[in-house]
């Protein structure tokens, strides 16, 4: 396990370390298996500092799934253009690398493991769900505004509802078995399902980019 060098660094900074340390060992080892030990080596820090930051373990593993979550959707949130190319690009971000690899598969399924039986990661996973879909609902109203479709709010919410759970699976489709489908074949799956969803043109997968 690669050991992380110790430098002295702002409160913020060393927090950010110490999480993605966590991070690293969650993926190497899983969630048991990340210790508060396996942690402070894989950071090159002292036990006594990390406790120093966080309260306990659980404490840092609630910080660390605040950050898996965010890093699944940040990105996508961040999309920017034409209504079109925005929801165009939301759907495509949640199916390509970074936010669709085996990294990010490992970390979420150590953590879905525990969120029926953890109420504090049963609460950051709901705000994280509530977070993704509420951009999706805003996506598809102003998509569906611009093409003078019915964007009543009920509506959006249901299509966001489905084409969360359609992206959920491709994404663990990719995330699993990305060597047995072709470049892109994935996205463009998702974007003819979600065209037939919406009754309306998303555009053709090649057109459809991500922000690097």
């Amino acid at each position: 396990m690669a050991r992380r060098t110790f430098h002295r660094a702002p409160e913020a900074e060393r927090r950010h370390d110490l999480i993605e340390a966590t991070l690293d060992c969650i993926a190497e080892y899983g969630l048991e298996g990340a210790t508060v030990r396996q942690i402070a080596i894989k950071a090159g820090v002292t036990a006594g500092l990390i406790r120093h930051y966080f309260q306990s373990k659980e404490h840092i593993l609630q910080e660390a799934y605040r950050v898996v979550i965010a890093r699944l959707t940040e990105k996508a949130e961040r999309v920017t253009g034409d209504p079109q190319t925005r929801l165009r690009d939301f759907i495509v971000i949640n199916l390509t690398e970074p936010v669709a690899n085996s990294r990010s598969l490992s970390l979420w399924a150590s953590f879905i493991s525990r969120v029926s039986v953890d109420p504090e990661l049963a609460a950051i996973h709901r705000e994280g769900y509530l977070s993704f879909r509420n951009a999706l609902e805003s996506l598809l109203a102003d998509f569906l505004t611009a093409r003078g479709a019915d964007a009543s709010p009920e509506r959006c919410r249901r299509l966001a509802i489905a084409i969360n759970g359609l992206l959920d699976g491709l994404w663990l489709e990719g995330c699993l078995a990305g060597e047995l489908f072709g470049e892109s074949e994935l996205v463009g799956i998702a974007l003819t399902s979600i065209e037939t969803l919406l009754g309306l043109p998303l555009g053709p997968v090649d057109a459809a980019r991500a922000d690097p």
